[in-house]
């Protein structure tokens, strides 16, 4: 009994033996003082009435305060998550909306706040989510029939038939929160419309508490890839092995071994579970059909014990894994935000170097320091990722990745390629003004693109340093498909203006010469 309670009855119990003893007093005074017996007895019946009453009302209050509570009326809390992953995913939701403050793209921002509330609301509700997961063919909707005890789909329906996630709610004994049981599309359906139905059904799985992934057979590649897959990123999971009704014992056995065997390291051989969600009829001797009752309780027996066990943990790391997920969708909506305004400014200062160089024709180290490494340019998409470089600094990087070019011939291989692909386009008299200016704008390419990645990763070459990250974009940007699209606008952009330049300066000098003569 808690201490307050006890005090009260002691208190009580006195306060009630003083009154017995005051009474007896004043009873045995009150009688010989009296002329009358009768009212004398009147008195004393009165006080005896009003002492019981008195004790009545204080064994019913401790009676009543002191005993449990019936269950129809205890309210009993919510089940909470642990809280260090609650916190966690709350600091993470928060980081989350302050990135999409830098989102531009207003569908996108929506999108992500969208979300970001769901998660919230459903770490609040604390609901269990359950996701049966697998082929079309497999009996998922056949399981999901005998699990909550009605129809819900079509059974034995041919595959395609789910098109959509459907939302069920699950009651198991001695689990107080709320179950919901989602079957999904089946998945490696053929054409468009499988494609789509499998990218939705890979979706409702990432969004899973637990995910029940239900075959009919061995494991195929292609049915164990997404499964490793989901598994990889957190996904706790039990493989049901269903249509166990068409197979013999020993069959069966080979099979839930085999199954153990291929899904070991992440998914626990007790949580490989056979089953028989829909079994065939049979055919009697007298001629007349038989349909067994379905096979399920392994399952429900294991699922049952895993979400008493681990539920709260299967909600929390759930809404963590979720909330991580939204995080990385957010860095990189803006990462392609930033990537996309960066080569903005590379592909500015790779025609302005261009027209600059084919104008004024420099010697190649002169090129080099002048146009392939701009320092401007290099600030400029530092501020785009948040880096506020002086120009001093923006110059030494310039520098830096300059010698780096130089070092690895980057120069000399990049004349020689543009070189033959510029051939059949430039007249002879502007070969080497046209081939320095495209020159100059492929090689500022290479280094706004190089410092692209170097900022994208916080100011770090990576492991292999500038080299490889020079090397990897010259690589990139000598492909054929790259160098059509690149000639084609160097053309427009360097050899037209200097070929009409060029036409004008011609006219200016025949004129000129007539003038003297």
């Amino acid at each position: 009994m808690p201490l307050p309670r006890l005090l009260t009855l002691i208190i009580g119990l006195s306060i009630i033996l003083g009154l017995i003893l005051w009474l007896i007093d004043s009873i045995n005074r009150l009688y010989w003082s009296l002329n009358s017996p009768l009212l004398a007895n009147l008195l004393v019946l009165l006080l005896i009435v009003l002492l019981i009453l008195l004790i009545a009302t204080f064994v019913y209050y401790v009676w009543t305060f002191s005993r449990p509570q019936s269950s129809s009326r205890k309210r009993r809390p919510t089940p909470k998550v642990p809280q260090e992953k609650t916190e966690a995913a709350s600091e993470t939701l928060k980081a989350v909306r302050q990135q999409v403050q830098n989102i531009q793209d207003e569908v996108a921002q929506q999108a992500l706040l969208s979300r970001s509330r769901e998660i919230e609301a459903t770490l609040a509700r604390g609901e269990l989510l359950v996701v049966i997961f697998g082929t079309g063919s497999s009996g998922k909707t056949s399981l999901i029939n005998v699990l909550i005890g009605q129809m819900v789909g079509q059974v034995g329906a041919p595959m395609g038939t789910t098109d959509q996630g459907q939302t069920y709610t699950l009651t198991l004994k001695g689990i107080e929160r709320q179950i919901l049981i989602t079957d999904t599309p089946g998945i490696l359906e053929a054409g468009v419309v499988g494609t789509q139905r499998e990218q939705l059904a890979r979706q409702l799985a990432t969004e899973a508490d637990l995910l029940l992934f239900v075959v009919d057979n061995d494991l195929r590649q292609s049915e164990y890839d997404p499964l490793r897959r989901l598994a990889d990123i957190g996904k706790r999971s039990l493989l049901v092995l269903n249509k166990t009704d068409l197979y013999t014992e020993t069959d069966k056995e080979t099979i839930l071994a085999r199954l153990r065997q291929q899904v070991r390291g992440f998914i626990a051989a007790s949580d490989v579970v056979a089953i028989a969600a829909n079994p065939q009829s049979i055919r009697l001797d007298n001629g007349e059909d038989f349909q067994p009752d379905p096979d399920i309780i392994p399952l429900i027996r294991r699922l049952a014990a895993v979400l008493r066990a681990e539920g709260q943990d299967l909600i929390a790391d759930n809404i963590l894994l979720q909330s991580q997920r939204l995080g990385e969708d957010a860095r990189r909506l803006i990462d392609q935000q930033r990537r996309r305004q960066a080569e903005k400014v590379v592909e500015r200062f790779q025609w302005i170097g261009a027209g600059v160089i084919a104008v004024t024709p420099l010697p190649v180290v002169d090129l080099l320091a002048t146009a392939a490494v701009n320092a401007q340019m290099v600030v400029e998409i530092g501020r785009i990722y948040g880096c506020d470089l002086n120009m001093e600094r923006g110059r030494e990087l310039a520098l830096s990745l300059g010698k780096t070019l130089a070092s690895l011939g980057i120069v000399q291989g990049a004349m020689q390629l543009l070189s033959r692909a510029l051939q059949f386009h430039i007249a002879t008299y502007l070969v080497g003004k046209a081939i320095q200016g495209v020159t100059a704008a492929y090689l500022i390419r290479i280094a706004g693109k190089s410092f692209i990645e170097y900022f994208r990763h916080d100011q770090d070459w990576g492991d292999g340093g500038m080299t490889e990250v020079v090397e990897q974009q010259f690589q990139l940007n000598r492909k054929d498909e790259f160098m059509k699209v690149f000639i084609q606008d160097a053309i427009a952009r360097v050899v037209m203006p200097l070929r009409d330049a060029s036409k004008v300066k011609d006219l200016r000098d025949s004129q000129q010469d007539d003038w003297e003569h």
